[in-house]
């Protein structure tokens, strides 16, 4: 899977907000916020091919998380993301 072209995250007064951009991806029913630790998967899988193992690597290797909670973590990210429409499948 891909996070879709037309996604950007940008920190913005110390919060990280994901920006659309183009007509295609706008949807100003809501704003999407994301934590330190998604906003750090976000930037490790942006602009390339990932599977929620890449997800779960960036987490263990950044926190001090076990296996069982990345991958809940990972998997619970992921389906917000698919969600919210950010990602393309493969």
């Amino acid at each position: 899977m891909r996070i879709k072209h037309g996604f950007e995250l940008r920190t913005i007064c110390g919060e990280h907000i994901i920006i659309a951009h183009g007509l295609e991806n706008i949807d100003f029913t809501k704003v999407i916020s994301l934590n330190e630790s998604a906003a750090d998967i976000w930037n490790a899988v942006v602009g390339k091919d990932f599977t929620v193992n890449d997800m779960i690597n960036v987490l263990l290797d950044l926190y001090e998380v076990d296996q069982v909670q990345a991958s809940k973590d990972a998997e619970e990210l992921l389906k917000q993301w698919i969600s919210a429409g950010f990602i393309q499948p493969e």
